[in-house]
């Protein structure tokens, strides 16, 4: 798996209110393409789980099918999935398509609503099928007062993966 770390260089000076998040899922040109499974979440500097803040897999089939594969989002089972009840309001939701696909979390209620001030880690990880499995990783700040903007960039599962904290 590929890891990418990527220092977040501070911009200005706001209450941070939440966060944006751009993950770009390539185009690729094979002769089964099947959508990325893709989990994301915060780890604080000890590892451990700050937050899950969006699992992309496939939700709508038949007796929970979908839910079988979210193993092969590896790092992200081990550290968090097995021990959840999918889906789980408000993390779970489909696949995505190719394309910069972009969502945003806000402080005042779900994932970030507790997130304590600190340096954190955001962690993008994609596993495909017929495909590959890949990880990148953004270090952040988060902390009242601060707007932040970093990137990272895969190289085959995941293409540009950016991060922005907002007022």
């Amino acid at each position: 798996a590929l890891t990418l770390f990527v220092p977040v260089m501070m911009v200005g000076s706001a209450h941070a209110g939440g966060l944006e998040l751009t993950v770009e899922i390539p185009k690729l040109s094979v002769s089964e393409y099947h959508r990325p499974y893709v989990a994301i979440w915060i780890e604080d500097k000890d590892k451990k789980i700050a937050a899950n803040l969006s699992v992309w897999y496939a939700v709508h089939l038949k007796d929970q099918e979908g839910e079988k594969w979210l193993k092969d989002i590896r790092q992200w089972w081990r550290r968090t999935g097995r021990g959840l009840d999918m889906p789980l309001d408000g993390v779970s939701s489909p696949t995505k398509p190719p394309g910069a696909n972009k969502v945003e979390f806000k402080t005042d209620s779900g994932p970030l609503a507790k997130l304590a001030p600190g340096d954190y880690t955001l962690i993008v990880e994609a596993s495909r099928e017929v495909g590959g499995k890949e990880m990148v990783e953004i270090p952040f700040t988060w902390a009242p007062g601060a707007e932040a903007v970093a990137s990272a960039r895969g190289k085959e599962e995941l293409g540009a993966v950016t991060l922005k904290l907002i007022k």
